[in-house]
């Protein structure tokens, strides 16, 4: 028998300053079986970090030809293609040729992955990475309850998140391009 996804449900209060976007979102998102929750978190970081209207969250794990996150306009071409975690040069090469604008969220150990996969392809037109500090990550994602409430607080470049366990800094690193 295969492994069920697991469902969340997700409570998100957004608050950008940056980009004076101010919503209070609800939402079920889907953890593959063999995704992990350091992953799972990465996503909704990505949620809100790039937010907009017709941002929605792809397949990503169960299907190649979908990023973990996408904005489609009205007539279904890709605008934003969001990836998470640390795929290599041809992956991200793929990716930016399908899309007017590629994001990628990086975490774990990234000084060998940046050398190795980001750095042949700083050229990208349309490249934007970010990087979030692991130990921060890590603690964000341990033991996550299957109902998370987040408020999401975006100012001056910090990215910060308050849930019933306190607020957690999260450090962003900018590796190529910008928000």
């Amino acid at each position: 028998m295969a492994l069920q996804a697991t469902t969340y449900k997700i409570d998100l209060n957004l608050t950008d300053i940056d980009r004076s976007v101010y919503q209070s979102l609800r939402f079920t998102v889907a953890r593959h079986p063999s995704e992990t929750e350091e992953r799972l978190a990465a996503r909704l970081i990505a949620y809100a970090l790039f937010y907009d209207e017709q941002l929605a969250f792809g397949r990503g794990l169960s299907d190649v030809d979908e990023p973990a996150l996408w904005e489609k306009s009205l007539d279904d071409r890709v605008l934003h293609w969001i990836e998470v975690g640390q795929p290599d040069s041809d992956r991200m090469t793929w990716c930016s040729r399908r899309t007017e604008r590629f994001s990628l969220v990086a975490y774990g150990n990234l000084r060998v992955w940046q050398a190795k996969a980001l750095d042949p392809v700083r050229s990208l037109k349309n490249l934007n990475v970010v990087a979030l500090d692991q130990e921060a990550l890590a603690s964000l994602a341990l033991d996550m309850p299957r109902a998370l409430s987040w408020s999401v607080m975006i100012s001056d470049g910090e990215l910060f998140v308050t849930d019933e366990r306190g607020q957690h800094e999260i450090p962003l690193e900018w590796l190529a391009g910008e928000r």
